[in-house]
């Protein structure tokens, strides 16, 4: 393996201004390597956790972009605007004074659980093969369906109206923006996104998170900073393979499911010589590869 090759999962702050694959690129010049992906989008505007995906671990960006997320957001009332953010060209305003923060918190706590959420146009969503956003810079709009999202927590942390800050712990697919101009919609003021952070994606955290000049100025050892795609998954059983099956395995073969296995949907599995090679999916009595990293 190439001495500058890097695999592996690293929690990156993306810093405002940058899209996230403006940090890619960044992070391609930083490690010398082309290899890298990244695993959820961020809005220019926001900032805040952005898990930069490395060498082999290019292969899990589907799967942490379906884990849920943590953000901190700023909910400005009053104002409506065709991207649902500040950013954005201003449609309405509204007269906010008789707004009583009982009857905001209400509304606020009502979205929370399941509630069909529609995709805004000023999104990286396609139809016909075309980017919502691009449409809508070309001054279309475009039927979208609407999705159902899940909002697992809302904490309201202050109200000066005519802004509400609050924390939100959403499902894949949710759109905090959405999420804001739906309550100022329910709230018959109209409203918007004002600010934006992601707090968390999964097991990353914004504490733990690097800025690209902290990258740059700890590329020598960070290797550190680096979490391995073993350790990501070391909460699934284990399961080595005997050597007449190695070569199965590093061909990305089925392999035969034991019943004295762990009981699990994954697992992780080695060879002979105990280097991990792949998770494979339980179905049936077999065992399929459902991520390899050779």
């Amino acid at each position: 393996m190439a001495k500058n090759t890097y695999n592996g999962i690293i929690n990156i702050f993306k810093e405002k201004g940058y899209t996230s694959h403006d940090v890619v690129a960044k992070m391609r010049g930083i490690l010398k390597q082309k290899k890298i992906g990244h695993s959820g989008t961020l809005d220019p505007d926001a900032t805040g956790v952005l898990p930069v995906l490395l060498g082999n671990a290019t292969v899990l960006s589907d799967m942490l972009t379906d884990k849920s997320k943590e953000y901190e957001a700023v909910l400005l009332l009053g104002m409506s605007t065709d991207t649902q953010d500040i950013s954005g060209e201003v449609l309405k305003k509204a007269d906010t004074s008789s707004l009583k923060e009982d009857d905001v918190k209400s509304v606020i706590l009502s979205f929370l659980g399941e509630y069909m959420q529609l995709p805004p146009m000023y999104s990286a969503l396609k139809v016909g093969g075309k980017k919502l956003v691009d449409l809508a810079r070309e001054g279309k709009e475009v039927k979208r369906e609407p999705r159902k999202v899940h909002i697992f927590d809302i904490d309201i942390i202050d109200i000066s109206l005519p802004r509400v800050k609050f924390k939100a712990k959403v499902s894949k697919g949710t759109y905090i923006r959405t999420l804001c101009h739906d309550i100022g919609e329910k709230l018959l003021v109209g409203g918007c996104m004002e600010s934006l952070i992601r707090t968390r994606v999964d097991r990353f955290d914004i504490k733990g998170a690097l800025t690209l000049n902290k990258v740059e100025e700890r590329r020598e050892c960070i290797n550190n900073d680096i979490m391995s795609v073993e350790e990501y998954f070391s909460f699934l059983p284990k399961i080595n393979t005997s050597p007449d099956f190695d070569k199965y395995l590093h061909n990305g073969n089925k392999l035969k499911f034991e019943k004295d296995f762990e009981d699990s949907d994954l697992y992780r599995v080695y060879d002979s010589n105990d280097i991990f090679i792949a998770i494979y999916k339980k179905e049936s009595d077999e065992l399929k590869p459902f991520k390899m990293f050779l």
